[in-house]
């Protein structure tokens, strides 16, 4: 049985596979100072070592001529199980025919050592095969991890650019996410149940990416006709119809890349995804097979969606329920050989959908994509890497043109900002960026505070929640605009996982936030004095009396006394110009910091911060402005105010007080004004604060 003479520490261990143990403790005394050494007396004994530490071997010595199992048919077993791809082969033996030294060769050896051993040429064979296949694994590993960062990359950009189109279309962050998984579910099947269609797996992960961009034209639809949340009209279901040419059209737009796989199996995509198998579809009114598989497998996948989700003009159809349509052919109809895959997948579709996430998805297809890409790579990929790694870079480039939007990366170590051709461009700034923060990026194109938050959001993400999205006011060529900044951080693989880097994208959203921005005014504000009405005035008072530190304010609350006698005596517009007479005298009496209020009618209120000596000043000054007559007619108020200290931070309680020394005041002959503490104290208020 195998003898495990393994010492702890780092180095590496190798397997010495003799039947004899005097050549087993010759090799191991030679090597024991190098290496961790495990012996096995046969073949059948280094199989088994193999299969429990083949993660931990880095080398085999192998004798030919043993019991039970030989060296050749040892050979041939790690051929079968694939450890010979990674654990090289030196043969040891006593047999110098050609004809053996051939045959291990031709299974896999690396080299040939001839009994009685040489200690010095051992040493150096073994060193030497084993510096060897670590370089070679360290290539391999760095092939694997740049082609996965380059896939990640590339999936990400993806992720963003469907985030925009979906963002502008008000459809489910989930929906592309949906039509990716469907398509790869779909077309994996229609491969087991038909020979129809020749696909690899490699063009099955080029058909799923570029599902992603198969609304892309949509872009070039009015938000109006995009959005509109009945039925349309025939004219713009003309328009919403257009997009499908339009994406094809953005895609045979991308300079200098007419050839390339993405691109052309985007653009059929684009093209066709409306065309039906019966040849009712658009744009073109294709038939059956003259519609690429692509575009009949992610317009299957897109009408599902559309089904089960939830639309501004529809709710969402169950699962079951939307099978059915699209198997009555109530969405026009399919390739026949699909609607069996989706009939024979229906259950497991259900099920990966309702379970996926982002996360998820991106992680199952870079995981896919290189495992594809490292087996057909072969063991010479020198020249294949750098066509590889090209290949990703110009997918990288193609999805950043895609929207003609300031893309970038974000790196960690050793911190730095990687713009895009067309970023580095539109912002006159270089395309790398060391030291962010302190950079024109981060202190003219980001206002600094903001960039500094930004990046502590992102860096306070976590691999399960890696989106961070933010509005921020951008500087651009000198104009101040806001724009959606929208990010992904990047995290490691680890056990413990690390914070690498982010890749962001900023969407002009200028027009949209001053047209909020506007409507929002329009809503804080009364329409007759412009003053702030009820509900926006409770909302400042309340922060502001929420705030920390011992700052004293006062809320003063009156009403008109002769508002009616003015309408009835003079007409409305002069009560109307009263109205907006008073409300100038109260914005010319007060500060900036101070809040004046219409609360409707002939109410109005003031909160003000006041200091305890100067507040009776200030509550008289006021007073005399608002009573001045107004083209004769008499201006007089019922005023009461209330201090911040006797309601304990309550807005509602605060403003019950003022009205109660108000409606005193009213009480006891009007145009006048007290403190709630006055009535208080007189024993006068505790009958008002319970009506």
């Amino acid at each position: 049985m195998a003898n495990l003479k393994s010492k702890k520490g780092p180095k590496k261990s190798i397997l010495i596979v003799d039947d004899s143990e005097l050549n087993r403790s010759l090799l191991s005394d030679m090597l024991s100072d190098d290496f961790n050494i495990i012996e096995a007396e046969n073949g059948e004994d280094a199989v088994v070592v193999l299969q429990e530490h083949e993660l931990d071997i880095s080398l085999v010595l192998l004798d030919i001529v043993m019991p039970k199992m030989d060296g050749f048919e040892v050979l041939a077993m790690m051929n079968n199980k694939g450890w010979i791809n990674t654990i090289p082969v030196i043969m040891i033996s006593a047999e110098t025919s050609s004809s053996y030294i051939d045959r291990a060769y031709d299974l896999g050896a690396v080299d040939y050592i001839s009994r009685p051993f040489d200690e010095r040429t051992v040493k150096h064979r073994v060193m030497s095969n084993f510096m060897l296949a670590l370089k070679q694994k360290e290539m391999s590993d760095l092939l694997t991890e740049q082609i996965y960062e380059r896939e990640r990359d590339n999936r990400i950009m993806v992720e963003i650019l469907s985030h925009i189109v979906e963002f502008r279309n008000g459809e489910s962050g989930l929906h592309i996410l949906h039509v990716s998984t469907f398509t790869e579910m779909i077309l994996k099947h229609l491969l087991l149940i038909t020979d129809k269609y020749k696909l690899s797996q490699s063009e099955i992960n080029v058909i799923v990416n570029a599902s992603a961009l198969h609304d892309i034209g949509k872009m070039s639809v009015p938000e109006e006709v995009l959005n509109k949340p009945g039925r349309l009209t025939r004219e713009e279901f003309e328009i919403m119809k257009r997009h499908s040419v339009e994406g094809e059209r953005m895609l045979a737009d991308i300079p200098y890349r007419s050839n390339e796989v993405i691109i052309k199996v985007g653009r059929e995509i684009c093209r066709w995804h409306h065309e039906r198998y019966d040849g009712r579809g658009y744009p073109d009114g294709l038939v059956g097979d003259e519609i690429p598989i692509s575009a009949q497998v992610v317009a299957l996948a897109d009408v599902y969606d559309a089904l089960t989700s939830k639309r501004v003009y529809k709710d969402s159809f169950t699962h079951e329920k939307a099978i059915e349509m699209i198997v009555n052919g109530e969405c026009g109809a399919f390739n026949p050989l699909i609607l069996q895959c989706l009939d024979e997948i229906k259950d497991d579709l259900k099920k990966e959908l309702h379970m996926a996430s982002p996360g998820q998805s991106l992680e199952r297809g870079i995981h896919d994509n290189v495992e594809n890409i490292l087996k057909t790579s072969g063991t010479d990929v020198s020249g294949r890497t750098i066509r590889l790694l090209e290949h990703e870079r110009m997918k990288f480039k193609f999805f950043a043109s895609l929207s003609r939007e300031v893309m970038f990366e974000y790196v960690s170590s050793p911190e730095m900002i990687l713009l895009t051709d067309f970023s580095s461009e539109y912002l006159e700034l270089p395309e790398k960026i060391f030291h962010p923060a302190e950079s024109e990026f981060g202190t003219r194109v980001f206002n600094k505070k903001d960039f500094e938050h930004l990046l502590s959001r992102v860096k306070n993400t976590s691999p399960e929640t890696p989106m961070v999205e933010g509005k921020y006011l951008l500087n651009i060529h000198g104009d101040q605009k806001w724009n959606k900044v929208i990010v992904r951080a990047l995290w490691s693989d680890d056990e413990q996982p690390v914070f690498e880097g982010a890749l962001g994208k900023c969407i002009d959203i200028t027009e949209e936030t001053e047209e909020i921005q506007q409507l929002e005014v329009l809503a804080d504000r009364d329409q007759i004095t412009n003053l702030l009405n009820a509900r926006a005035a409770k909302s400042k008072i309340t922060k502001k009396l929420a705030a920390p530190g011992n700052k004293q304010y006062a809320l003063v609350f009156f009403d008109l006394d002769n508002l009616k006698k003015a309408n009835d005596q003079h007409g409305h517009l002069f009560g109307n110009e009263l109205i907006k007479t008073v409300a100038d005298r109260m914005l010319s009496n007060t500060r900036a910091t101070d809040i004046c209020a219409r609360f409707g009618g002939d109410e109005f209120v003031i909160f003000m911060q006041y200091n305890k000596n100067g507040l009776q000043h200030q509550i008289e000054r006021i007073f005399k402005c608002l009573t001045q007559d107004l083209n004769g007619f008499p201006v007089s108020v019922s005023m009461g105010i209330a201090l911040s200290n006797q309601c304990g931070g309550d807005y509602d309680k605060l403003l019950h007080m003022a009205d109660q020394a108000a409606y005193a005041v009213k009480y006891g002959g009007k145009n006048s004004y007290k403190f709630y503490s006055e009535i208080a104290s007189t024993g006068n208020g505790g009958g008002l604060l319970n009506n």
